[in-house]
């Protein structure tokens, strides 16, 4: 919004003054070159480079202070961006000055979508229009005057880099769950196990009697990088599988509003479900805000419950005949086995694959009608549904409170009581959680009782809810009833007593047993595109194959087109064709892999983005190494255990700064590919992040016109009367910075208007840094003008000389320097770097009240307290107070505990509880000391007018209550 006049450039070098401004002001445009040559003499004398192990200065304590590094998209940064990049750089400014090794790397996590989007529409390389967005980044932040260690960037798109993501992969691939040993091992020793006979086959034939079909086959079964069949969001007019967050509620996609089909297509996962445990576990032994945890915790979705066994009924369609089913049968995952006598029905999901297994040729005599869906057989009307539910996004199957479904003609057998339940098809149960099946409990589910209802079917309670209760489902607790059989009988009993006695009759009859089930699913690894990396794999007859890492890197290939091939919208039954399958002469080679010269096909989907994001921290460490993706000392050095910490201490980056929307997926994947290369010796650290720390937004106000389209926010005038633009009245609200809402600021034009040290200032004073905060431009001034005045307490505007004086300062702003050192100190160690800039304020405010001129003992330890928060303007003062070079190793100021004592303490004397007037004694007077200065006090007597009080009370350190 516009408020006030910028500053104009003017030419560099020396300005002249003029009638109104001294020659040696500061403001934006000495700002700028003051800022530009502290710059420039950082990267000359590579003053934030930070020595591994063995160099020069990595004996002193180390520090490893880290951003989530941002996407290099075209429109550069705006304001909010560079939130959390400025009060890291705070932090290790300061970490710096008080003796610490820090390393603060930046780089870019540079595969995606955009880019390949910008490629397809325009013809110009994802590379190149990545790597002119990664320089523009780079130029941006290096204007903030960020310390980063320059020689540590890394981008994910660069091939150096990505070869040692596929070679993680790799090692990934050629890596198994031993559950016994609770860790990842090398395949080559399951292999191994399986050829000695230490490990049996599932069929119990040996080794050597299995082809080598069924060898790979069982091997690749065991693998945590490994090809299955999932239901995935199949979009034919995109021609590509869309993440969730890509697909609207209605199940279209948000890109070009195309219907989207949930299908099952073989698919890249990882085995991510073998560490649910660890996972979980180990967030005890992070220091991560409690939200993030927790949202961890539920993500992952521990549940103890019981696997129940429901034989399909002999008169149901399949028969016995259903082998994927195991001798005919439905597998349930139940958290609550006690409500087992209430099942009146069961739902598979769509996607099941026993649904084609159990529907009969024709319906049942006397089926109801709202079960068919109007279809002529049960194969017509499953066929029917689930194009209709294939249409749905997981999150409207979730959400909607319409139960839709049809029967599937087949029936099963509750194991509990011997009844027929029918079996339906309903879209309310998803594949990818359970086993893809419920029992239906609709006395106890809410969901279920919807169905039911809808569907006419049986409501049986199996929990009493007490009096009065009726029309929906009961879910809270109490005892059992309508729970028994002739042999086992629940009436009566808690839930939890329930859950056991049931689970252990089910043991008992092998109908079902005790099991630990969890949310989370295995991780869908595979994207039909071009920019991202190539998997380090190729096939035979046989299935997939590892490339040696000598073989490494995979390079992507040139290609003419990068899209997927597209279908016709609404053609559900289309099968994915990524740009790579194109590159014939990339994809088909021969090979020697160790056994000759051999046909091979390259595999041509491409890794998520989320892969390089997986394990950049550990290449910031080490990124010149060709011979290994980090080396062990380097590892050890920044993340290893500290011995003088707790013995469960998991190593890790010593500080993880970003926004809370990556709390999930990107530190759950990460986490899960930093513990497989611990269990296979890797790295010698548990975890990748010790602590975590998410930082606040940039919030800005957008404004709109009588259409209600938004106008440039930079161009709307505050008025007494509200806002207009162009002379029209428009509406102001607030929300994120956006492209969208015409409300950007990019720090450019901060930098430009104000100077780069006043942006960073005011970004880090207007809230604690884990808060959202707005923006206002204007409010930036006040910034400019603290650092104006110290500026001006320090140098003469006239001349460019210090003022400063070798003299010795009095008691008073002794006092006013140790307080704030002790308070900065303090508050920029906890991150509340606003506070910390207020007692900085708070100090030059008292210098300038003083008056000049300002002694050395104060001006330096002012200036360096400054320097974290405004470098660039406090390396100037430090060169003209006489030192060489950068001020970013000098020790930052201590606090003399002597100035923190106060000599004096001032009383307030209440008389009647009203306060009267004020005293002030020395900091030890004793009671009868104040009780006397109180009452000897002129106001005090004469409100007492020569009576004596009935009572005096001396709070020590407080108040004097006078009662008259």
């Amino acid at each position: 919004m516009s408020t006030e006049t910028s500053t104009a450039p003017e030419t560099n070098g020396e300005r002249a003054a003029s009638a109104d401004r001294p020659a040696f002001r500061y403001d934006a445009e000495m700002a700028g070159r003051i800022e530009r040559k502290w710059q420039d003499h950082w990267e000359a004398e590579q003053t934030f480079h930070a020595p591994n192990p063995g160099e020069p200065g990595s004996e002193k304590p180390k520090f490893y202070l880290m951003d989530m590094f941002p996407y290099p998209s075209g429109a550069g940064l705006h304001v909010g961006h560079p939130l959390g990049f400025i009060g890291t750089d705070v932090l290790g400014r300061y970490l710096r000055m008080t003796g610490h090794n820090v390393l603060h790397p930046m780089g870019f996590d540079a595969f995606g979508l955009p880019a390949e989007q910008y490629a397809v529409q325009t013809g110009t390389h994802p590379r190149t229009t990545t790597e002119a967005n990664i320089e523009r980044y780079r130029a941006q932040l290096r204007q903030l005057g960020l310390g980063h260690d320059p020689r540590r960037s890394v981008s994910t798109t660069d091939i150096p880099f990505y070869r040692w993501t596929q070679w993680i992969f790799r090692e990934i691939f050629e890596a198994w769950y031993d559950a016994d040993a609770g860790r990842a091992r090398p395949v080559a020793e399951l292999r191994a196990e399986f050829e000695n006979g230490t490990r049996t086959t599932p069929d119990g034939r040996p080794w050597a009697e299995l082809s080598e079909g069924e060898r790979r086959a069982l091997i690749d079964g065991h693998r945590l990088a490994y090809i299955s069949e999932a239901p995935v969001n199949w979009c034919p007019g995109l021609g590509t599988v869309l993440a969730n967050e890509e697909v609207t509620p209605e199940g279209r996609s948000e890109r070009g509003n195309f219907p989207v089909f949930r299908r099952n297509l073989k698919q890249w996962m990882m085995r991510i479900t073998a560490y649910a445990d660890r996972l979980a576990d180990d967030l005890d032994r992070v220091d991560w805000p409690e939200s993030v945890k927790a949202m961890q915790r539920n993500w992952i979705g521990r549940s103890e419950g019981a696997r129940v066994r429901f034989p399909v009924a002999e008169s149901s369609g399949g028969g016995t005949s259903i082998s994927a089913a195991g001798a005919g049968e439905i597998d349930v995952f139940t958290t609550r086995p006690d409500t087992l006598f209430g099942a009146t029905y069961m739902v598979l999901a769509p996607e099941h694959p026993l649904v084609d297994e159990i529907v009969p040729a024709a319906w049942p005599a006397g089926v109801d009608g709202r079960w068919t869906g109007g279809a002529a057989t049960p194969a017509d009307a499953v066929a029917s549904y689930r194009a209709e539910a294939a249409r749905k996004s997981e999150l409207d199957r979730q959400e909607s409170r319409d139960k839709t479904g049809v029967f599937t003609g087949a029936h099963a057998v509750n194991p509990v009581n011997g009844q027929e339940i029918p079996v339906f098809v309903a879209d309310y149960v998803l594949m990818g959680y359970g086993t893809g099946a419920i029992m239906a409990v609709p006395g106890q589910d809410q969901r279920d009782w919807d169905f039911a209802t809808a569907f006419g079917l049986p409501i049986v309670r199996t929990v009493d809810p007490g009096e009065g209760f009726e029309g929906e489902a009961f879910t809270g607790d109490g005892p059992a009833i309508n729970s028994a059989n002739d042999e086992v009988s629940l009436n009566g009993l808690g839930v939890e007593d329930a859950k056991r006695t049931i689970t252990d009759w089910l043991a008992s009859k092998g109908a079902g047993e005790g099991v630990v089930q969890y949310k989370l699913r295995d991780w869908l690894f595979s994207r039909q595109r071009y920019w991202g990396e190539p998997f380090p794999i190729v096939w035979d007859e046989h299935g997939p194959v590892a490339l040696p890492a000598d073989q490494l890197p995979v390079e992507l290939p040139e290609v003419d087109d990068y899209s997927p091939k597209t279908y016709d919208p609404d053609d559900a039954n289309t099968e994915p064709e990524p740009p790579l399958s194109r590159a014939t002469d990339w994809v088909n080679v021969e090979l020697d892999l160790g056994d000759g010269p051999k046909a091979y096909r390259r595999e041509t989907n491409t890794m998520p983005q989320w892969a390089g994001s997986c394990w950049y921290y550990l290449r910031y460490l080490d990124p010149e190494n060709d011979d290994r993706f980090v080396s062990a000392e380097a590892e050890q050095y920044w993340l290893g255990k500290d011995p003088a910490q707790a013995a469960d201490d998991p190593g890790g980056v010593d500080l993880y700064v970003g926004g809370v929307e990556h709390a999930v997926l990107h530190l759950l994947y990460s986490r899960f590919w930093h513990k497989v290369l611990f269990d296979l010796g890797h790295v010698s650290s548990e975890e990748p992040f010790r602590r975590l720390f998410n930082q606040g937004y940039i919030q800005a106000f957008a404004y709109t016109d009588a259409r209600g389209t938004y106008v440039p926010a930079e161009e709307v005038v505050e008025t007494p009367d509200g806002f207009t633009w162009n002379g029209e009245p428009v509406t102001q609200e607030y929300g994120k910075m956006g492209k969208s809402l015409k409300n950007v600021v990019t720090p450019d034009e901060m930098c430009e208007r104000y100077g780069a040290d006043t942006f960073r200032l005011y970004e880090m004073s207007t809230g604690p840094m884990d808060a959202s905060r707005p923006w206002s431009t204007r409010d930036a001034v006040g910034s400019q003008r603290f650092l104006q005045r110290v500026w001006r307490n320090l140098v003469d505007e006239e001349t460019g000389e210090t003022t400063v004086v070798d003299g010795e300062a009095g008691e008073e702003i002794r006092r006013a320097l140790h307080k704030a050192v002790a308070g900065v100190r303090e508050d920029v160690s906890a991150l509340h770097y606003n506070t910390a800039a207020a007692k900085l304020i708070e100090l030059n405010n008292a210098l300038t009240k003083r008056g000049a001129p300002v002694e050395r003992e104060i001006a330096e330890p002012l200036v360096l307290m400054l320097a974290p928060l405004a470098p660039h303007i406090a390396e100037e003062l430090w060169q003209k107070l006489g030192h060489d070079g950068s001020l970013a190793y000098a020790p930052f100021p201590e606090a003399d505990e002597r100035y923190l004592v106060a000599d004096t303490v001032e009383y307030p004397i209440q008389v009647n509880g009203k306060v009267r007037s004020r005293i002030t004694v020395a900091a030890d007077a004793g009671q009868d000391e104040i009780r006397t200065a109180a009452l000897a006090d002129e106001k005090i007597a004469a409100v007492l007018d020569g009576g004596e009080p009935k009572k005096v009370i001396v709070v020590p350190g407080r108040l004097v209550n006078v009662v008259r």
